[in-house]
């Protein structure tokens, strides 16, 4: 079974579609997404683009507010302040990777906790890690939700988590270990990492290293997750040896097309979760 990624963001954002036009009716106003852009990351600018495109198609409200990379921080900031008090604005996102003058924690932590539609806020991760309500980064989300496209209860599967992140391996392991999962988080310093990933039900790729997931990894009937995208000679490729591991396992998540549509799409999501903790206060 291939996950296909692009039709179950779809999916989602047809449902949210839907939910922002109660929420109009509900409140004559809709969710705000305000996303900061600083520099000119040819990455950067097609990932920004493309949220923008999918927030208007939902029905909210989309800004993108562009500076130069030579930014002084503290202008930077003082804007996140002015956001962090404006009503129309349910969810604020400074897109990464900043200018090396910029401090990024500092920014991060500038963001309004409840208003924080990455889910990077101290705040958010620790209410995460205790099981509490919070934005949830939005890779690790997507992920989520296309293991449950594919296996509704995941209670007492073996997961392998490849890669030790903020962004994704950490707050991976967490929603797994929510669903009752049993996690292993592995990276690339880890002893016999092929060892570790036969054991595994569930392996989520997001190391960062082309193709390392080889098809005698895995076995058979697991579920793989690819977040890697790497680029190559050959293309883009994820972290999984896709052609290798398709044969094996019984389902998996192809690249592009897996993942990548799911991160904005929760993104989206988190931006109406914010506006609705906001108004049902």
């Amino acid at each position: 079974m291939i996950i296909d990624g692009k039709k179950t963001a779809a999916e989602l954002r047809e449902g949210l579609k839907k939910k922002v036009a109660e929420l109009k009716s509900t409140y004559n106003a809709v969710p705000g997404l305000t996303v900061i852009l600083v520099g000119d990351d040819p990455a950067s600018k097609i990932y920004v683009k493309n949220k923008e495109k999918f927030a208007k198609e939902v029905g909210m409200n989309s800004e993108v507010i562009r500076y130069p990379a030579d930014i002084e921080e503290k202008k930077l900031l003082n804007k996140i302040n002015e956001l962090n008090k404006n009503d129309k604005t349910s969810g604020i996102l400074v897109q990464l990777p900043l200018p090396k003058h910029i401090d990024k924690r500092k920014v991060i932590e500038t963001i309004d906790h409840t208003k924080d539609v990455d889910g990077f806020h101290p705040m958010n991760v620790g209410n995460l890690s205790s099981g509490y309500s919070s934005s949830i980064p939005c890779t690790p989300l997507g992920c989520s939700l296309l293991l449950k496209k594919v296996e509704k209860n995941l209670s007492g599967k073996h997961a392998i988590v490849i890669g030790r992140s903020n962004l994704n391996g950490k707050p991976m392991t967490q929603l797994l270990l929510k669903e009752n999962c049993t996690v292993t988080i592995t990276h690339s310093k880890t002893k016999d990492l092929k060892a570790e990933c036969l054991r595994a039900d569930i392996i989520i790729a997001a190391v960062g290293i082309p193709k390392l997931v080889k098809g005698d990894w895995v076995k058979k009937g697991a579920i793989v997750i690819d977040v890697g995208i790497n680029k190559t000679d050959s293309g883009i490729v994820g972290d999984v040896d896709f052609d290798q591991v398709s044969k094996v396992a019984k389902a998996i998540t192809p690249v592009p097309g897996g993942v990548g549509p799911m991160t904005i799409a929760c993104l989206l999501r988190n931006t109406v979760e914010c506006f609705k903790k906001a108004h049902y206060k």
